[in-house]
This record gives structure tokens, C-alpha cells and sequence, in this order.
């Protein structure tokens, strides 16, 4: 995890603490910045009315409606300003809280995706205040009837400012969200892409919701929305190519390594690494295994009183037994033909033994299946052309079952 991996898990009662801690000091640092602003609070509000200031007509001016407007919106807005200034601060508590549990390259993607996303969240801020607001009052002013004197509330106009202000504070982090997105494997940039006319659509909704209930807002909202949605798209898209290449790289190293070793391996049965069985070669491995399979049928069907064929004058391919009895003497017991005996029987050269040859095919099976995991159908093939000509039967009607599923 991190470097303090090696040190031993704190309880869970001093996570607590140091959660207790971190927002101590969070808290301390926004009721610090706090009393440091709201002396300054009707200032802060002058500079931050200022468009709406500009947009009145001559001779009128901002009212405060209730008694207690003229105390509780500079009060306000210097505790908004305060959370705002402090954010940083914030955010590090909280990194620093969080970071002893992640992994460094957990650390490497959070922490830039963490600075943006304040950057963001300040430069939407600021296009709200300079961009949005400048535009909105003087249209909002502009529709007004004539005999309608413009006199907005203080606390009504400090209402939709912090509203636009986290509306497209929240709106200029679609880049961040778009990554996280596609990062978490929630979605691709090409699925991305193909949902752009409902992204539109959601931004002038979000746009609709978020801001006051004009046009220009709206408007002046789902505008970024959907280019931020497009530069997190681009950007996406270069991280997941970035990712890709050496993932790519790697499965293929996979592939490559895993059919050295089929390779390795099949050399008992002289197949040549990288050349594929022929048709022809398959349909005799194939009709071979028919074959063993229709003889060990019979030999299963066969009566369990069976003896020894006479050594003499028997064929090669003889499969009776004789049922007669010794006239002399009482009937000897059934010989069983077992497969140990053919092990026996069989040449060592030609033959492995069953427990090597069973070892080294169920080693194939299993890199056929990482084979068919990574796509690479045409080296599982092959491999499974070899488990035909080396596996029990078992092993085969696995490798005929898979080879039908490759072929459908």
C-alpha cells in the first residue's frame, strides 16, 4: 500500500481519533478565516454585488427586506468566503487522511485529479462571477416592465450567487468525472461518445435546475457543461491508449510465453512450435479417438468371466476370451484387462507414463483456457490439436468439446 505499509494496522479506535483531529483543525481553520472576513463582509458584498449594481437604472438600489438581513448576509457571505479561501486547507486534511491507506499508484492518480479538481472548481467560480452575472442582471433588468421599479433583496441576490457560483463550480468538473469514469472501467470514450446527444440534452437540464429559471443562465451553464464533456473525453481517451499500450505489450508476452512452454512440452510428440495441424492430421487424430473410444466401449461391454486368450494361433487384434473350463481341475479366476497392464505392456519411448503425459496435457488445457481469455483463438486451437494427440480420453473430449465451441 503506502510507505508505511510495514508498520502494524492502527485499531480502529485511533482512526477515530485522527478523524476527530483533522476535522478539528478544519473546522478551526474556517472559524479562523471567518473572523478574519466578516469585518470585511459589506465590502465582500459590494465587490461581489457589483454586477447588479452595474445592470440597475439610475436612482435604484439593493434592499434589505428583513430586520435581520443587514447583520446575517455579510455574515453569511464571509462564512461562504471563508470555506472557499480554506478549501485547499480542507481538502488536504482530508488527503492526508486518506492517503496512508492507498497505494502509491493510487497516490499518483489522485493527487492530480485532486488539484484540478480545485482548479476547476475555482475557474467555474470565476467565469460564473465574470462571465454569467455580468450578462444575467443587466437581461433580468432589461425584461422588467416599465412600471416596474428594480430593487433587488440583498439576501434573495447573495441566494443566487452562491447558487450560480457552486452550480458552475460543480459544472467545470465534468473533465474530472469523465476520467474517474472511464479510469473506474464504469464505461469507455467510445460509449462516451455515443451518449453525447443525451450529455446535451442532460446539460440543459442540469442547467435548468442549478440556475435561476431564465434562458441566458441556463444557457451560459450547459454550454461548458457539454465542451468540458468533450475535453474530459479527449483526455480520456489519450489515458485509456496510454493504458492500453502496455497492457497490450503484456498480453502478448503472455501469449507468446505460454505457447514456448506448449511448445516445450510437445516436443515428445514432434509438433513444431508455431505451425498448425493440418486438417488431414486432425481428421486422423479424430478418427483415431473414435476408434479407441468404440474399442474401450467394447471392452467395457465385454463379461467379466473372461480369461487369457491361448498364446498360440491368436491374432493380432484378437478381443475374446476363452469361457472354457479346466476339465482337470476347478475354473481358474477372470483375468482383468486394466489400464496398468497396458501401461506395462506399452513402449516407454513411444508412451510416456500416464501420470507425466496426464500432467503435461492438464497444463495445456489450462493455458488453452488463458489462451481463449486474451483472444489468442488460433494458439489455443493449436494447443488443442495436441492434447488430441497426446491427452486420455478424457482430455480429448474436452479438447473436441472446446474445439466445437471455437468453431461455432
Amino acid at each position: 500500500m503506502s510507505d508505511n505499509a510495514s508498520l502494524p494496522e492502527q485499531p480502529f479506535i485511533s482512526h477515530l481519533v485522527e478523524l476527530r483531529d483533522r476535522l478539528m483543525r478544519m473546522a478551526l481553520a474556517v472559524v479562523v478565516l471567518l473572523l478574519v472576513l466578516f469585518p470585511f463582509g459589506n465590502d465582500i458584498f459590494h465587490v461581489l454585488a457589483q454586477p447588479v449594481i452595474n445592470a440597475l437604472p439610475e436612482g435604484n438600489s439593493m434592499v434589505a427586506t428583513k430586520v435581520l438581513s443587514p447583520f446575517l448576509t455579510p455574515l453569511k457571505l464571509a462564512f461562504v468566503a471563508a470555506v472557499f479561501l480554506a478549501m485547499p486547507y480542507l481538502l488536504y486534511q482530508l488527503w492526508s487522511f486518506i492517503a496512508p491507506g492507498l497505494y502509491q499508484h493510487e497516490k499518483r492518480l489522485a493527487l492530480p485529479l485532486l488539484l484540478s479538481s480545485i482548479l476547476l472548481f475555482y475557474l467555474g467560480s470565476a467565469f460564473a462571477y465574470f462571465v454569467v452575472l455580468p450578462i444575467l442582471f443587466p437581461f433580468l433588468v432589461g425584461v422588467t416592465p416599465e412600471d416596474v421599479k428594480v430593487m433587488p433583496d440583498i439576501a434573495d441576490f447573495l441566494d443566487i450567487a452562491i447558487r450560480m457560483f457552486f452550480a458552475f463550480g460543480m459544472a467545470f468538473e465534468v473533465p474530472i468525472a469523465t476520467i474517474l469514469l472511464v479510469m473506474a472501467g464504469a464505461t469507455t470514450p467510445e460509449r462516451l461518445g455515443e451518449k453525447r446527444p443525451y450529455v446535451i440534452v442532460g446539460s440543459f437540464v442540469i442547467g435548468m435546475l442549478l440556475t435561476p429559471p431564465d434562458v441566458i443562465s441556463q444557457t451560459l451553464l450547459a454550454l461548458p457543461m457539454w465542451l468540458l464533456f468533450e475535453i474530459g473525453l479527449l483526455f480520456a481517451r489519450a489515458m485509456a491508449k496510454r493504458r492500453a499500450a502496455p497492457s497490450g505489450g503484456d498480453e502478448e508476452a503472455v501469449v507468446d510465453g505460454q505457447a514456448g512452454h506448449a511448445v516445450a512440452g510437445a516436443t515428445s510428440a514432434g509438433v513444431a512450435g508455431g505451425e498448425h495441424t493440418s486438417d488431414d492430421e486432425f481428421d486422423r487424430i479424430e478418427a483415431e479417438f473414435e476408434e479407441l473410444d468404440r474399442a474401450s466401449r467394447a471392452e467395457q461391454a465385454s463379461p467379466d468371466t473372461q480369461s487369457d486368450a491361448p498364446a498360440d494361433g491368436a491374432s493380432d487384434d484378437y478381443d475374446e476370451y476363452s469361457d472354457s473350463e479346466d476339465v482337470n481341475g476347478p475354473a481358474e479366476e477372470p483375468v482383468r484387462w486394466t489400464a496398468d497392464d497396458s501401461a506395462d505392456m506399452l513402449d516407454e519411448e513411444d508412451f510416456p507414463r500416464r501420470t507425466a503425459t496426464e500432467a503435461l496435457v492438464d497444463a495445456k488445457l489450462e493455458q488453452v483456457a488463458a489462451l481463449r481469455a486474451t483472444g489468442a483463438d488460433s494458439e489455443a486451437r493449436r494447443l488443442l490439436y495436441e492434447v488430441l494427440s497426446e491427452g486420455d480420453e478424457t482430455q480429448r473430449k474436452v479438447a473436441l468439446n472446446i474445439l466445437e465451441q471455437l468453431d461455432s
